[in-house]
């Protein structure tokens, strides 16, 4: 979604996945890049809610969000949720679809 909306606006924000990056050279394991949201922003690499607050500080209609986000107890309980909740939420879904891409390609094998 955020890369679709980043390249309609002509933004220069790149992305990239866990198998296109040189995820050592960023001090992130491939476990840790897939548990966590991370994005790198003026050589700064930041996880989790700050993440994406910093990206959407770079899309226009997502600016609001951003400030919303960094609003005291909102940070806090944002964090919070996306720590205990989201983001082991979203791993373990990324766990799923790498077995059955593994399932997937064993059967091709075959």
């Amino acid at each position: 979604m955020y890369r679709r909306a980043s390249e309609a606006r002509g933004l220069p924000i790149r992305y990239s996945g866990l198998t296109t990056t040189d995820l050592a050279c960023l001090g992130l394991t491939e476990r840790d890049a897939a548990k966590r949201f991370h994005v790198l922003k003026n050589g700064e690499m930041l996880s989790g809610v700050p993440a994406f607050a910093a990206l959407w500080d770079d899309l226009p209609n997502m600016r609001w969000l951003a400030r919303v986000v960094r609003l005291p107890v909102i940070a806090q309980v944002g964090a919070a949720v996306y720590d205990w909740v989201l983001a082991p939420a979203l791993y373990t879904m990324h766990l799923r679809r790498e077995r059955r891409k593994a399932v997937s390609s064993n059967e091709t094998a075959r």
